[in-house]
């Protein structure tokens, strides 16, 4: 290139790099992991508490006629002492963040079947992740990533 040239000087790429290195830091992934579980917690007691219905928007079936009539107007399906609802919780461990109840009978609430003296129950799946839930997540994790990198 005959007599024709530029110079370009980039300046602060070492904090650039400071940056993008905290996002990889192990610190880094338990804290997003942290903030999706706590998310994930509370759309899940939300969908308990407000939405009854399964992460794909189906309303859970009622209940029977027989059982209705043994529930007052402070139960509600899923909820009726509150310890379902109480008993969701979030853990990470390793790369990896799992929502869930430590209950007995959560897993026929998810799913269905029968407990010991009940007759068969549907599934009223209340763990998962809806569309919503999922733009949410996206958001969150956006602006963990944006404050990560304003720092």
């Amino acid at each position: 290139m005959a007599g024709v040239g530029f110079h370009i000087e980039i300046q602060g790429l070492a904090r650039v790099n400071d940056r993008l290195n905290r996002l990889i830091e192990n610190d880094a992934q338990k804290q997003l992991l942290e903030i999706v579980g706590a998310t994930s917690e509370s759309q899940t007691r939300r969908r308990i508490s407000e939405d009854k219905t399964s992460p794909d928007g189906e309303p859970w079936a009622d209940w029977s006629k027989d059982y209705a009539k043994t529930r007052h107007s402070g139960h509600s399906l899923l909820e009726n002492e509150g310890d379902l609802l109480d008993s969701i919780q979030y853990q990470v461990s390793g790369g990896e963040v799992a929502i869930g109840s430590n209950l007995d009978y959560a897993a026929i609430r998810q799913f269905g079947g029968a407990e010991v003296g009940r007759p068969n129950d549907p599934a009223r799946e209340y763990l998962g992740i809806s569309d919503a839930d999922h733009d949410e997540l996206i958001d969150v994790i956006n602006d963990w990533a944006t404050g990560l990198m304003s720092e």
